[in-house]
């Protein structure tokens, strides 16, 4: 009885998967290489993290912003879970005290991760970073206003306030990384109280929020550290 496989399909699948085993190669590279160096990393860069020519990167990802959208969808995805963890905290100031330092711990960890988030890549709406905000956003917006329902967070406090706050706090991260990599931590504390209500007397806040449009300008124009 003859196979109904004929010797092109036989041959075919050892090749598929020799495919996808450099595909995962390339997306494991691409996580080491970006965390360590940022979005601003080649294709060089990871085709020699993988051990793997050039050419076969470009097969897998003809572009660097399909490498990132496959890299980064279950990055996001994480942040959005940490948010969704907030929320299920009991106390609202608990909550979006967890998800803050929670996510700048991550973002500290990975240079790439912070980079898509608060970048121009985020607010550029492409690909699956544009996904990623508009998961994220509400998620926040959530946080922000239980914790000043229940009197715990400044009311004068806007949800554009706390992707700026990521952004002051990862500059502090990006240029103590060689010298205390954890000293991000005493001012996030500062940044923290301060975003307590107050029991007396507090400093009126000398300008209003930035609107969604505006923050978005703010992000496209932040480029980190080189």
């Amino acid at each position: 009885m003859e196979s109904s496989i004929t010797e092109p399909e036989a041959q075919s699948r050892p090749l598929r998967k020799d495919a996808e085993r450099n595909r995962r190669r390339i997306l494991d590279a691409a996580a080491v290489v970006f965390a360590q160096h940022g979005l601003g990393a080649s294709l060089d860069d990871i085709a020699h993290e993988a051990e793997v020519g050039i050419g076969t990167v470009y097969r897998r990802f003809p572009n660097k912003e399909l490498l990132i959208d496959a890299l980064f969808d279950d990055q996001v995805s994480a942040i959005v879970a940490l948010a969704e963890a907030g929320l299920e905290h009991e106390d609202p100031w608990e909550g979006l005290e967890f998800f803050v330092r929670s996510a700048l711990e991550r973002q500290a960890a990975n240079r790439g991760l912070k980079e898509l988030i608060l970048g121009a890549r985020m607010s550029a709406g492409t690909g699956c970073t544009a996904e990623g905000r508009v998961r994220i956003e509400p998620l926040v917006t959530q946080l922000v206003e239980r914790a000043q329902a229940a009197g715990r967070l400044r009311d004068d406090i806007d949800t554009t306030d706390m992707p700026l706050i990521q952004m002051m706090i990862g500059a502090v991260v990006d240029y103590t990384r060689t010298v205390d990599p954890q000293v991000w931590r005493r001012l996030l504390t500062v940044v923290l109280d301060g975003l307590r209500a107050p029991s007396g007397t507090r400093t009126p806040m000398p300008t209003g929020p930035l609107d969604s449009d505006g923050l978005l300008t703010a992000m496209s124009g932040w480029n980190p550290p080189r």
